[in-house]
């Protein structure tokens, strides 16, 4: 998988990837990342990348050329997709996620100031994706959020890849709760069933309290999945 970033402050980007697990998957040579900064494409000779919006308004937007202009450079692979980070996009799911794994390089636009200039969107016509109701600063955290949620479902990236598969959401539910030593701790005692041995009890166990979990915490999630599991 290789993901190219179109961003104002690579090495936001590039940081990321000198720890933990995408750290070796980078090293491994599992996942590629390349940033790519607009400044470096504008034909501004102050290296400006943003002007006053038309029509008035506060804060600054992003111009068209720099943009399109990094983005026509970025080497297309075949079987390749583009988002922008946006939160007018589409919320960010585990369905999504699974979806862009099947791709082979994923470009990204990351959005500063007050925004893009329509333009790029009517040039470049990305896909959308939003992590979430509210804005940041810049569209660099909701790159990485992507890129570290799509790397996982990619061979290689976790030591074994049914880690993904018990993930909360990818069955539709919330993850079960997870225990390890010691087995009484300050009072609070390891549940018996995990102890025993039995692996058909203990997936049962999990079953059931990943639906209760997700009752509580997510009641959207449960009717959902209720609805598509009427035997519960």
């Amino acid at each position: 998988m290789r993901f190219d970033v179109l961003t104002l402050f690579p090495e936001m980007v590039e940081n990321y990837f000198q720890y933990s697990i995408l750290k070796r998957a980078v090293e491994g040579g599992i996942v590629t990342v390349n940033t790519i900064n607009p400044r470096d494409y504008t034909e501004n000779k102050h290296k400006k990348v943003d002007d006053i919006p038309y029509g008035g308004g506060a804060g600054m937007v992003l111009m068209p050329q720099p943009y399109v202009d990094a983005y026509t450079a970025i080497k297309k692979q075949e079987n390749s997709t583009t988002i922008m980070l946006s939160p007018q996009g589409e919320p960010l799911t585990d369905k999504i996620v699974n979806e862009l794994a099947e791709y082979e390089q994923i470009i990204m636009l990351c959005g500063h100031y007050e925004g893009f200039d329509e333009r790029i969107r009517n040039i470049i016509k990305p896909r959308e994706i939003s992590i979430g109701d509210f804005v940041l600063t810049g569209g660099e955290l909701p790159a990485l959020c992507l890129i570290d949620s799509v790397s996982r479902k990619i061979e290689g990236t976790l030591g074994r890849i049914e880690s993904a598969d018990e993930d909360s959401f990818s069955n539709g539910l919330i993850e079960y709760p997870q225990y390890t030593r010691p087995r009484d701790f300050r009072g609070y005692k390891v549940p018996e069933v995990l102890l025993n041995g039995n692996h058909k009890d203990i997936k049962e166990y999990r079953y059931q309290q990943s639906l209760e979990r997700t009752k509580i915490k997510r009641p959207d999630l449960y009717e959902k999945y209720k609805k598509d599991h009427p035997e519960i």
